[in-house]
C-alpha cells in the first residue's frame, strides 16, 4: 500500500508581500528524521515561516499541534541544514532568521535538556556554513560542514571542511559566561589532499556517509571537491573518527591581534579542566555539570573553538581522486558487505552531470594501505523522463538498499531505481554492459508514475533527499520518497 500525505502552506500571501517570489513561497520539506520508532518528525519551510510537525509512522496522522521551526528549519529551501535526534534530543544544524545571517547549532525539544546554541553573529564559531551531516557517535554529536575559513584570509574568502563536536550531555554554561550556549563546542579542519612539494587540496566537503568501518576501526568517508575558482577536481577522503578525537585533544589555534597570523595557544595558557571537555569525563571528571565550570574554562572555549591541527585523512592520500573530467562528484554511498563473500567494499558515487561511479575499494591489514579500482562509469540520468523543469543532471543523493540490491539516484525531477545486478559483478570486477536508465519515477506526479518491483523494501528514512526536492504541489516530494522507501510496499 502506498501512501501520500500533502502539507500545504496557509502563508503564501504573507510571504509575497516580503518580497518574495511566489515559486519561494511553497512548503518545501527540509527535515524529516524518525523521532522514535512510532513518530516521524518533519519540517518545511512553510513559505518562509518554518514550522515542524509529528506524524505517527503507521497512519501518517498528525501527532499534537504543529511547532515553531525556526533553528530547526531554514526559511529557505535553498538553504542548507541538517538534523538528527539524539537521546531524546533535536540536533540541528541551519540558518535561524529571514535574512540568513545567523548561522547555528541548536539543540532543542528534549524533555530535560535545556535548549542550546552556538554563539550568535562570531565568526570564529560558524561564518557562512554550509551543512552537510549528522552525526551521534558515543557521548557526542558531530556536525559536518564547509564554511569560510576564518584563519585564512589572505588570498579572499577561502572554503574549507569542517567537523565540530558537542557533548550530549552539555547544559550550558554559568550565568556570567554561555549561559544558554555550548561549552563543549569544538571544530577542526578536514584535510582532504594529495601529498607532495605542494599539497593539492579537495577543501570543499559535498558529501559524507554514516559511521562504517574501514580496516576494522570506525570511519566516515567523504566526497570533497576543489575550490569554485580552482581547476575541477574530485576526491574521496576517509577520516578515523578516533583521528578526529585526537584533532580535537590537540592544541587550540589564537590570532592575537588582526594582523598577525593564527598560531597554537601555548599548553600554559589553557586552563584545567580543559576546554570542550565533558562534564564528568578527564580533566572535568570532578564536574557534575557543564553550569559549574569555571570561568576560565568557559571564558577561554568561547574565545578559542576552533582546533590548530587538522584531522588526517587515511593513509594521508586520497582513496579516489578524479581531475581530468569536467563533472564533479557530488554524493557517496558505501555498501562494506558487498560481493558473494560479503567481504568487499564498494563505493558508489554521483557526480554533477548525472553520471555514477562504482569503484572497488580493497585492504589487508589494519595498517595496510587502502587500494581502489574503478568498475564502473555509468549515465543513470534519464533525459526522456526526467526533463520536467529543463536538464539538471546533478545528482543530489544516493541510497543503497542492501536487502534489495538496488540504488536509489535523486535528481531534481526523477529518482531513478538501479538494480544493483545490473552494475559490474563484483568477483569478476571486469566490465559490464552498457546499463538502460533502469525504473524511474517523477517527482512532480509520484502517483501515477511511480513502477515498483515485487519486492518490499526495507524499513529506511533518505534525510539526504529532504533537501533535494522543490515540488509546488504542497509537500516537497522529498517527503513523498520517503514515505515511498518506509514499507509501504508489501507482497
Amino acid at each position: 500500500i502506498f501512501q501520500k500525505l500533502t502539507w500545504k502552506t496557509k502563508d503564501v500571501e504573507k510571504c509575497t508581500v516580503r518580497g518574495k517570489n511566489s515559486d519561494e513561497c511553497y512548503n518545501y520539506i527540509k527535515v524529516l528524521v524518525p523521532r522514535n520508532d512510532e513518530t516521524l518528525f518533519a519540517c518545511g519551510t512553510n513559505a518562509f515561516n518554518p514550522t515542524c510537525r509529528n506524524y505517527k509512522m503507521s497512519t501518517l496522522e498528525q501527532e499534537g499541534e504543529e511547532v515553531v521551526g525556526q533553528a530547526r528549519c531554514p526559511f529557505e529551501s535553498r538553504q542548507s541544514n541538517v538534523g538528527l535526534f539524539a537521546g531524546g534530543d533535536f540536533y540541528s544544524a541551519t540558518m535561524t532568521d529571514f535574512l540568513a545571517s545567523d548561522a547555528v547549532i541548536y539543540r532543542s525539544l528534549g524533555e530535560s535538556s535545556p535548549v542550546l546554541r552556538t554563539v550568535k553573529y562570531d565568526s570564529k564559531w560558524l561564518r557562512e556554513p554550509h551543512f552537510l551531516h549528522a552525526i551521534e557517535y558515543g557521548n557526542y554529536v558531530y556536525f559536518f560542514f564547509s564554511e569560510i575559513a576564518v584563519e585564512y584570509t589572505t588570498l579572499g574568502k577561502v572554503v574549507f571542511s569542517r567537523v565540530a563536536r558537542v557533548c550530549k550531555n552539555d547544559n550550558g554554561g554559568s550565568p556570567r559566561v554561555l549561559e544558554r550556549y555550548w561549552t563543549s563546542f569544538l571544530k577542526a579542519r578536514l584535510n582532504c589532499s594529495v601529498p607532495g612539494d605542494s599539497f593539492f587540496y579537495f577543501d570543499v566537503l559535498q558529501s559524507l556517509t554514516n559511521v562504517l568501518q574501514i580496516n576494522h576501526r570506525p570511519a566516515v568517508l567523504g566526497v570533497f571537491t576543489t575550490q569554485a575558482n580552482s581547476i575541477t577536481g574530485s576526491a574521496v577522503c576517509a577520516f578515523y573518527m578516533d583521528d578526529i578525537e585526537k584533532a580535537f585533544s590537540g592544541k587550540f589555534k589564537e590570532q592575537r591581534n588582526s594582523e598577525s597570523a593564527w598560531t597554537p595557544v601555548p599548553e600554559d595558557q589553557v586552563p584545567t579542566p580543559r576546554p570542550g571537555c565533558c562534564a564528568g569525563e578527564g580533566s572535568a571528571a570532578a564536574y557534575k555539570s557543564s553550569t559549574t565550570f569555571p570561568d576560565d574554562t568557559l571564558t577561554f572555549i568561547k574565545s578559542y573553538p576552533l582546533m590548530d591541527e587538522s584531522v588526517p585523512s587515511v593513509n594521508d592520500r586520497p582513496y579516489f581522486t578524479r581531475t581530468t573530467s569536467r563533472f564533479k562528484l557530488t554524493q557517496i554511498a558505501v555498501d562494506t558487505s558487498a560481493g558473494p563473500y560479503k567481504n568487499y567494499t564498494v563505493v558508489f558515487l554521483g557526480s554533477d552531470n548525472g553520471h555514477v561511479l562504482k569503484i572497488l575499494a580493497s585492504t589487508d591489514g589494519a595498517n595496510a594501505s587502502f587500494s581502489t579500482l574503478l568498475l564502473e562509469d555509468i549515465d543513470v540520468y534519464n533525459p526522456n523522463k526526467c526533463n520536467v523543469r529543463g536538464e539538471d543532471r546533478r545528482v543530489l543523493g544516493l541510497e543503497l538498499d542492501r536487502d534489495h540490491h538496488a540504488l536509489f539516484v535523486a535528481f531534481s525531477s526523477c529518482v531513478i531505481r538501479v538494480p544493483l545486478s545490473r552494475f559490474t559483478c563484483v568477483a569478476a570486477a571486469g566490465p559490464a554492459l552498457p546499463l538502460p536508465y533502469g525504473r524511474y519515477t517523477h517527482t512532480h506526479d509520484l502517483k501515477h508514475n511511480t513502477k515498483h518491483s515485487d519486492n518490499n523494501l526495507m524499513t529506511l528514512t533518505v534525510c539526504s533527499f529532504c533537501t533535494a526536492f522543490n515540488h509546488k504541489g504542497g509537500l516537497s516530494f522529498s517527503a513523498v520518497f520517503s514515505w515511498f522507501l518506509m514499507t509501504f510496499w508489501s507482497h
